[in-house]
């Protein structure tokens, strides 16, 4: 009787799981191995990758396998493996970060035995450095900065509206970029920031108010300083410092004018601060 009960509770999960993979349209599949141990981290995984209607991700804990199937016309599986190595997974194309890989449950603490030589083949194997491609890598970044460079803008004029807007659009060139394209350095840092990034994007655009934008913009002004010493701009930008905000503690930004126009207190207090370092 136990048998027969659970095969008629397992027939509509199959049924479901075979509906949803059925509706996955343009459908590529490939196989690729993401490290871990247990079934803890196979629900991670699969929930980090799993997309509605676009991917399905089926990962055995035993091989180490994932199975993956995808609609090509939405996604690809570097994006998907960039998903899984934020939630803390080492895989063939990317290594997790380390504070991800520290902040999972100690079963899951798989041996990190991948060696980083071996990914940094797999990214520079797709990461020549021909001048087309640095121009693409150099766009990704700039089309990032001038959307942070636009926010801070409408925080120094204290407009909340629009800064809630360009926070939106920041968030949109966040997402747009391709990791295949990074180098090691870039990569590295990359995967250190993008989550924050995107969180403080998503905080900053549906504040109420403009203090709480700007606490936002603090902690996301750090973390844009750290990918724009691996960015490699073209043109300089300054980095500065008001001694005044955060009671006391001050708080920094990063500006393409040497000039100081402060975002953290606007027509307040719109000089306060200095120039403390120039990036070019």
């Amino acid at each position: 009787m136990k048998s027969i009960l659970n095969l008629i509770i397992a027939i509509p999960t199959l049924l479901l799981s075979t509906s949803c993979d059925g509706q996955i349209k343009n459908a590529k599949t490939v196989t690729v191995k993401i490290d871990g141990n247990c079934e803890m981290c196979e629900k991670t995984i699969e929930s980090a990758a799993n997309q509605k209607n676009v991917v399905s991700l089926d990962w055995n804990k035993d091989t180490k396998q994932a199975t993956i199937s995808y609609d090509d016309s939405k996604t690809n599986p570097d994006e998907i493996l960039k998903r899984v190595a934020l939630a803390g997974y080492d895989n063939e194309k990317f290594l997790a970060p380390d504070e991800a890989y520290a902040g999972l449950p100690g079963c899951c603490k798989y041996d990190r035995n991948r060696k980083k030589s071996e990914i940094e083949k797999t990214i520079t194997a797709t990461t020549d450095t021909t001048a087309i491609e640095q121009s693409v890598v150099a766009n990704q970044f700039k089309s990032i900065f001038d959307s942070y460079f636009e926010l801070k803008n409408a925080l120094v004029k204290t407009d909340t509206k629009t800064a809630g807007l360009k926070a939106v659009d920041l968030s949109s060139q966040l997402n747009k970029v391709d990791m295949s394209k990074l180098d090691n350095s870039q990569h590295e840092v990359w995967m250190k920031v993008y989550k924050d990034l995107i969180a403080e994007s998503e905080l900053i655009a549906t504040a109420k108010n403009i203090e709480d934008q700007r606490i936002q913009f603090m902690d996301m002004s750090e973390n844009m300083y750290k990918l724009l010493k691996v960015a490699k701009l073209a043109t300089p930008v300054y980095y500065q410092h008001c001694p005044m905000y955060n009671d006391g503690k001050g708080a920094n930004w990063l500006s393409m004018e040497n000039a100081v126009k402060n975002p953290y207190y606007g027509s307040q207090m719109m000089s306060c601060g200095k120039t403390i370092e120039t990036i070019k």
